[in-house]
């Protein structure tokens, strides 16, 4: 269950509104767990003013916090859902998305990300998945996820950190960079990178290594505002 509305909340980062989209039927689960655990529900009451909160099985509205069940292939559907719920398109805007197109076909996460460019005037996109799986080791983590009937049906986009680039520059972001996570986490503060190893101990750094060289982080900025997006980097 993603938790990162109620550290934001916590550490007084909160945005003007925090929207989070799923499947409906994960949605459905995170409402549930919401209005039957307080440490849950309680954070969501404080932060809303005005009227009560909208909830049904597949959605919640409060002033500060939306979750919403919908599929992502369909960005007129989404864009519809996102305007009931009082989404501001003006306003600056952060989209994130982890492991989610490489569930897409190429055409399908083209299109979203082409409606991202074109709805947001001023925002960035932040994409955490695969890279570089035509190599062996790329090929054995497919071979694998296949095992389990998991089929990444967006792979072929995940060749490099060029080919993730390009698709972000070739659906209408002004500027995109990508790294890959070994490198994001070389860039980690000492204290951090001792007490995650401390967690778990990393007998196999070689294995540990090829992993991190198979997932990036990929951003990209639209900036009508000159809010200096662009420069914004690790």
């Amino acid at each position: 269950m993603d938790t990162l509305f109620w550290r934001l909340k916590d550490e007084n980062l909160l945005p003007k509104k925090y929207f989070e989209v799923d499947f409906p039927m994960i949605v459905a689960r995170k409402i549930h767990n919401i209005k039957s655990k307080p440490p849950l529900s309680k954070p969501i009451m404080e932060s809303h003013s005005g009227e009560s909160l909208l909830i049904d099985s597949h959605s919640l509205d409060s002033s500060r916090y939306s979750i919403i069940g919908g599929d992502l292939r369909f960005s007129s559907d989404l864009e519809e859902k996102l305007k009931k719920h009082n989404l501001d398109i003006q306003l600056p805007t952060l989209l994130i998305a982890e492991c989610v197109l490489v569930y897409m076909t190429p055409q399908q996460s083209a299109n979203l990300l082409k409606w991202a460019s074109s709805t947001f005037p001023t925002a960035m996109f932040i994409n955490y998945e695969q890279v570089n799986m035509t190599d062996r080791f790329g090929q054995i983590m497919i071979e694998n996820l296949q095992r389990r009937q998991c089929n990444l049906a967006g792979v072929e986009v995940c060749r490099s950190l060029d080919s993730q680039r390009e698709r972000l520059l070739l659906n209408g972001w002004e500027t995109a960079h990508a790294i890959d996570m070994m490198k994001v986490y070389s860039f980690l503060p000492q204290t951090d990178v001792k007490r995650i190893e401390g967690l778990e101990f990393l007998d196999e750094k070689e294995l540990f290594e090829q992993l991190m060289q198979h997932y990036c982080i990929c951003w990209a900025s639209e900036d009508s505002r000159n809010l200096g997006l662009a420069s914004i980097t690790f």
